[in-house]
């Protein structure tokens, strides 16, 4: 469904009316209900326009030799919003999979996480989204994604819980204890 912008702004002027502020007496606020709405749709909801089947139609590297047992990929931004309070959650994520004969470019493998991230979702959805993007179009033996964000509906509101992290690990595929182990080593768990 496309962005209607004229019908967000209205919305966001009147969201801040119902707040008892008023954009047209209040300078700081002339303005911010088309701001808002630019930041919504051109980037913190940017990620419904991920085409995953193009991202990996044109990424995709075939390897007929090659001894790799793991890639990983860290310290990928991430920006997201939380759905329940529409307030940004921030922080790193790293994906890792254990190639069966296909690679993905190291960008796409990026792509795929900031597509999958910025929308209106919950931090678990976004890695098992990833990994699942992975096993389907790679099949790996198995792939994960690991995201560390910081909430701010945690952090700047409720009960203020200032420097708390939230770790989530998502993990596709059947490895055995010994594929497990070494997907959980990958991906950085409790580093």
């Amino acid at each position: 469904m496309p962005v209607d912008r004229i019908k967000a702004a209205l919305a966001i002027e009147s969201f801040l009316r119902a707040l008892g502020r008023d954009p047209a007496r209040e300078p700081q606020l002339r303005g911010t209900a088309e701001r808002v709405t630019q930041a919504y749709a051109d980037d913190l909801c940017k990620g419904y326009e991920l085409d995953v089947e193009a991202v990996f139609a044109s990424n995709v590297i075939v390897v007929t030799t090659g001894k790799t047992e793991v890639v990983a990929l860290r310290d990928i931004a991430v920006a997201t919003m939380c759905p329940h309070h529409l307030m940004p959650a921030t922080g790193l994520g790293t994906v890792a999979f254990a190639p069966r004969g296909k690679l993905l470019g190291l960008g796409a493998i990026a792509e795929l996480v900031d597509g999958f991230s910025r929308r209106l979702t919950l931090q678990e959805a976004i890695g098992d989204q990833v990994a699942d993007a992975l096993m389907s179009h790679l099949e790996p033996v198995w792939a994960g994604c690991r995201l560390v964000l910081t909430h701010t509906c945690l952090t700047a509101r409720g009960q203020r819980r200032h420097g708390s992290k939230t770790e989530t690990v998502a993990l596709a595929g059947s490895p055995n204890a010994e594929d497990r182990a070494a997907a959980i080593a990958a991906l950085g768990v409790g580093r």
